[in-house]
C-alpha cells in the first residue's frame, strides 16, 4: 500500500509557506497603504469623528431605533426626491401645455375674425363657457414690469417654456399673487390679452395626498418597529436588572428568561451560573460553620483548663495567646463568609455613626459627623456596621481625631472618613485592601491588627455595587470614600 504520508507532509509545508508570504506581503501592503489613506482624510476627520461618536446614543434600544428609522427615512426622501418631482413635472407639463393651446387659440380667434366694433363679449363667453377662462382684452396697454421669480419655480419654468413654443409672444406671468389662480398676459400689437385660469388646470397640486399617505405609512411602520423593539429590549433589561441585583447580594427569583432565542439561552445561563454561585456559598458556608464550631469548642477547653489552673503568672502569655488566637478566628471568619448570606433591610445612618462617636469619647478621641441626605439605608444591615466599623477603628487605632461626611442622594450613598493620622503612601494604598497585609512589620495583632480590616470593607462595599477608595485627607492623614449605590 502507498505511503501518502511524504506528499502530504510537502503539501502542507508548501501551504505554511505560502501562508507565511501572503501575510508578509498583506503586512507590508498594510504599512504602505494606511500612510496614503491617512494623507487623503479630509482636514479635521479625526475630530469629526471623535465629535460625533460622543454625541452618538449609548443605548441598544436607541441605536436600534435609528438603525429602522434612518434607513427608511432615507428611502422616502429618495423615493419622494425622484418620484415626486417627476411626477410633478410631468403632470405640470400636461396641464400647462393644454391651457397654453387653448390660449394660443384664442389669440388665433382674435387675430383672424377681429370683432369690428372692438366687443370682445362673444370670444369672452366662449372661453369662460367651453375652456374656463376668464380673460379680458385690454386696450393701449403694456406689460407691467416682470415680477420675481419664486422660489419654487416649476410652474413658472414649464408655463413660460409651453408660451415660448406655442404662442411665441411677449408674456407676464403672475403665479404668486392669488393662491387659487393664475394670470397670463400676452403682448398682441396694440393691445393685451389678460387671462386668468385656476391653478389646478396647470399645476399638478394633488400631489399632497401621495405625500400624506407616503408619510401616514412611514409613522405606521416606524411605530410598529418601535413596539416590537421594546419587546426585544427588554428581556435584555431584565436580564441586566437581575445580574446587577445579585452583584449586590439581593435575591430576584422572579426572573425568567425571556425574548428571542440569544436572550433566552444568555437568561439561562445566567440562572445555571447563580445557582451554582450559591450553590457553593451554601457549601462554603456551612464548611465555615462546621470549621468555626470545632475551633471554637477547642478553645472554649484551652480557657476552661486556664481558668481551672488558677492565677499563675506562668499562665498569662498562654492567656493572652488563646485571646489572640479567637480574635484572629473571627477576623478569618468573617471574611471568608462576607456576610453575603444576609438580606438587605433598613438602617438609620445616624445610630450607627452615634455609637461610633460615642466609643471615641470613651477613648479620649474626637468624631464628628454630618448627614446630608435621607438618614434610612437600604443596605445588609451587620455587613454595613462592620464596613464603617472597621474604617472608623482604623481611624481609631492611628489617629486623634476623625470626621465623617455622609452624602445621600437619589442614586449614591457616599461616606467620606477623613483623619489626622499618619496616613498610608501612596504606593501602598491598593496593597491594604490585600487580604493579611500589614504595613508594619510586627506581628503583635493588638497593635496592627489582623490585616483584614480593609479587606473585609472594600470586599462589603463592592458586595453592594459600590467601591472603597483611599486618597489624601484635609486634616493631613487618610482620606477613605465608600461610595455604594442608594
Amino acid at each position: 500500500m502507498t505511503d501518502l504520508r511524504p506528499p502530504l507532509n510537502r503539501s502542507l509545508d508548501q501551504l505554511k509557506r505560502l501562508s507565511a508570504t501572503l501575510s508578509h506581503a498583506t503586512g507590508s501592503l498594510k504599512q504602505r497603504v494606511e500612510p496614503v489613506m491617512d494623507r487623503l482624510k479630509p482636514p479635521g476627520w479625526t475630530k469629526a469623528t471623535r465629535w460625533l461618536k460622543r454625541r452618538m446614543p449609548t443605548g441598544l434600544y436607541t441605536r436600534s431605533v435609528l438603525i429602522v428609522i434612518i434607513p427608511m427615512l432615507l428611502l422616502q426622501s429618495v423615493v419622494s426626491a425622484v418620484f415626486m418631482e417627476r411626477h410633478w413635472r410631468n403632470v405640470t407639463e400636461r396641464l400647462s401645455q393644454a391651457v397654453t393651446r387653448d390660449i394660443a387659440a384664442i389669440i388665433e380667434i382674435i387675430k383672424t375674425y377681429p370683432p369690428a366694433n372692438g366687443d370682445y363679449t362673444e370670444i369672452t363667453r366662449i372661453a369662460r363657457d367651453q375652456l374656463s377662462l376668464n380673460i379680458s382684452v385690454l386696450p393701449d396697454t403694456q406689460l407691467p414690469p416682470p415680477r420675481p421669480k419664486p422660489f419654487f419655480s416649476i410652474l413658472d419654468d414649464i408655463l413660460a417654456d409651453q408660451i415660448n413654443q406655442q404662442i411665441r409672444l411677449p408674456y407676464w406671468i403672475d403665479t404668486v399673487g392669488d393662491s387659487r389662480l393664475v394670470e397670463i398676459r400676452i403682448q398682441l400689437d396694440d393691445k393685451v390679452l389678460r387671462v386668468f385660469t385656476i391653478r389646478n388646470q396647470t399645476y399638478a397640486s394633488n400631489t399632497h395626498i401621495f405625500l400624506v399617505w407616503m408619510f401616514g405609512t412611514s409613522l405606521l411602520l416606524i411605530g410598529i418597529s418601535i413596539l416590537f423593539l421594546r419587546g426585544q429590549i427588554r428581556p435584555i433589561l431584565m436580564l441586566a436588572d437581575a445580574a446587577e441585583s445579585f452583584g449586590k447580594g439581593q435575591r430576584n427569583d422572579g426572573f425568567v428568561p425571556r425574548g428571542a432565542d440569544e436572550i433566552r439561552r444568555a437568561g439561562i445561563a445566567f440562572n445555571q451560573m447563580r445557582e451554582r454561585i450559591e450553590r457553593q456559598i451554601e457549601q462554603r458556608t456551612a464548611m465555615l460553620t462546621g470549621i468555626s464550631h470545632d475551633l471554637r469548642t477547642i478553645l472554649t477547653r484551652f480557657k476552661l483548663q486556664l481558668a481551672l489552673a488558677g492565677n499563675n503568672p506562668d499562665l498569662h502569655g498562654m492567656e493572652a495567646d488563646v485571646e489572640d488566637m479567637q480574635s484572629m478566628l473571627e477576623g478569618y471568619l468573617a471574611f471568608a463568609r462576607g456576610e453575603a448570606e444576609e438580606d438587605f433591610g433598613e438602617l438609620r445612618l445616624s445610630e450607627l455613626l452615634e455609637k461610633i462617636r460615642v466609643d471615641f469619647d470613651l477613648h479620649g478621641k474626637e468624631m464628628d459627623y454630618t448627614i446630608d441626605g435621607e438618614d434610612l439605608l437600604s443596605v445588609r444591615p451587620n455587613a454595613f456596621m462592620r464596613l464603617v466599623g472597621n474604617l472608623a477603628s482604623n481611624s481609631q487605632r492611628y489617629a486623634n481625631r476623625l470626621t465623617v461626611e455622609a452624602r445621600h442622594s437619589a442614586k449614591w450613598l457616599t461616606l467620606i472618613f477623613d483623619d489626622d493620622g499618619p496616613g498610608i503612601p501612596e504606593a501602598s494604598r491598593e496593597d491594604v485592601f490585600k487580604p493579611f497585609y500589614r504595613l508594619d512589620e510586627a506581628r503583635n495583632l493588638n497593635a496592627s491588627g489582623t490585616g483584614l480590616g480593609l479587606a473585609i470593607a472594600r470586599d462589603i462595599a463592592r458586595g453592594h455595587g459600590g467601591n472603597v477608595t483611599l486618597s489624601d485627607s484635609p486634616l493631613g492623614g487618610l482620606r477613605a470614600v465608600v461610595r455604594v449605590p442608594a
